[in-house]
């Protein structure tokens, strides 16, 4: 009954919350306000208070509720889905697909660069080189869930949130593959044993096999809702699979040397993708399944916030190589981004500030985080205090810095009469995408 209350008070306070920054003239995004929220709810201010139902008290008791962030992102992930139509990925397809890889890989090169040149001119003292390519293989990952909910919050329409929901996708794929890698070798480096199957077999089959389940998962569902004429039954239906997909995604299994395991993101995403180019009823259950989802996405980012943990201010070399991580990774991801604009020629807004909406990071990042523990306590330690700080600082700042990049892209538009209510923003109704 305690975790059923605190949700009901954590859901409750950030929904307030939204309405107290607004009422002070602060026009924050929404997923700003419930990282906040839950920053203040979390174990550092409130949760110390130790109130049965009110707060987090600590890191441990954030982790009970894990369970909520994970099917989270598995909606997140099916919803972002929705947004590889067929028909609509004709015109910018090309562009999305050289551009989500370039940006990826440019933030993964510049980060390992100026790290490993750290490392070196550091002695080693400090970090390691296994250490600096972990982390530039973490800096591939784009937080969807920050963007998404943005980009629904203002309903954001235009050339720029045409490409960058499925770069944002092809974004996580991406960096599921580099980090593998990465994390091969620096294990490799580490044990001094070099092994094929870590670094490259074991990445490939995962992205394979994901998309493999996804797609008879979204096939078998669209099948399935022929048999439904209700659509409250179709979103139960809906609901149902994707919470079905997310747990299958959980197992994995071994062939001889070979590790068959599933990325619950590619998975889902694959789900929305084969459902929105098979069934004629997908627009429709999209809407209402988005409906549903509000709530529950929500608490996930109240909980993301409470999650965030300040004590990795008491190290001041952390806090200097997190300020290093953020910025070398954001210069990868700005001109990454901007440069394959230019290649793929796309039109100046979007060249300007796409890349400014790459910025946010998060629950990608985590999961990678909880993998480079592996590598040893020392590293481990150093890898996870970086990304938590990086985090922390992306998550406040990123939507805020997402938002005001698509006003300035005019994928939002601004009214005198809605500038104090962010419900009201219009968009505008004629655009092209990107040829």
């Amino acid at each position: 009954m305690v975790q059923i209350l605190t949700l009901a008070t954590s859901l409750a306070l950030a929904l307030l919350a939204t309405r107290f920054f607004k009422k002070l003239g602060f026009n924050f995004p929404d997923v700003t306000v419930f990282l906040v929220t839950g920053l203040l709810l979390g174990p550092y201010v409130i949760g110390r208070l130790n109130i049965s139902g009110l707060g987090f008290n600590s890191i441990a008791n954030t982790n009970e509720y894990g369970f909520i962030s994970t099917v989270a992102l598995g909606f997140i992930a099916f919803s972002i889905g929705n947004e590889f139509k067929l028909s609509q990925l004709k015109g910018i397809g090309r562009s999305a697909t050289i551009i989500g890889i370039f940006q990826s890989v440019t933030a993964m090169l510049v980060v390992d660069v100026v790290l490993i040149l750290v490392a070196v001119c550091t002695g080693f003292k400090i970090i390691n080189i296994p250490t600096a390519i972990t982390l530039g293989a973490i800096a591939t990952a784009t937080a969807p869930a920050a963007t998404l909910m943005v980009v629904k919050q203002y309903k954001a329409r235009g050339e720029l949130t045409g490409l960058l929901l499925p770069i944002v996708a092809l974004d996580d794929a991406v960096g599921l593959v580099a980090f593998a890698v990465s994390f091969g070798m620096a294990e490799a480096m580490i044990s001094g044993q070099i092994s094929i199957v870590s670094i490259l077999v074991n990445p490939i089959i995962e992205i394979i096999a994901s998309l493999m389940l996804g797609s008879i998962m979204g096939y078998i569902l669209t099948k399935l809702e022929e048999l439904f004429y209700s659509n409250s039954n179709r979103l139960s239906l809906t609901i149902a699979f994707v919470l079905l997909t997310v747990a299958i995604s959980g197992y994995s299994f071994n062939i001889g040397p070979v590790t068959v395991k599933f990325s619950s993101l590619l998975v889902c995403m694959m789900l929305g993708t084969v459902l929105c180019n098979l069934c004629p009823r997908s627009g429709d259950i999209m809407k209402r399944a988005d409906g549903w989802t509000v709530p529950l996405n929500t608490l996930f980012f109240v909980i993301s916030g409470a999650e965030l943990e300040l004590g990795v201010f008491k190290n001041g070399w952390f806090v200097v190589i997190g300020i290093i991580y953020i910025i070398t990774r954001s210069m990868g991801k700005y001109y990454g981004a901007r440069l394959s604009a230019d290649f793929t020629h796309c039109s100046e807004k979007v060249r300007k500030y796409l890349g400014y909406t790459l910025f946010p990071q998060a629950g990608v990042a985590l999961g990678m985080c909880q993998q480079a523990v592996k590598l040893g306590n020392t590293e481990g330690k150093i890898i996870k205090n970086i990304i938590l700080f990086a985090i922390l600082i992306y998550e406040l700042a990123g939507p805020s810095i997402t938002h005001w990049a698509l006003v300035k892209s005019g994928d939002i538009v601004e009214t005198p009469e809605n500038k104090k209510d962010h419900s009201r923003f219009t968009t505008p109704k004629d655009y092209k995408h990107v040829k």
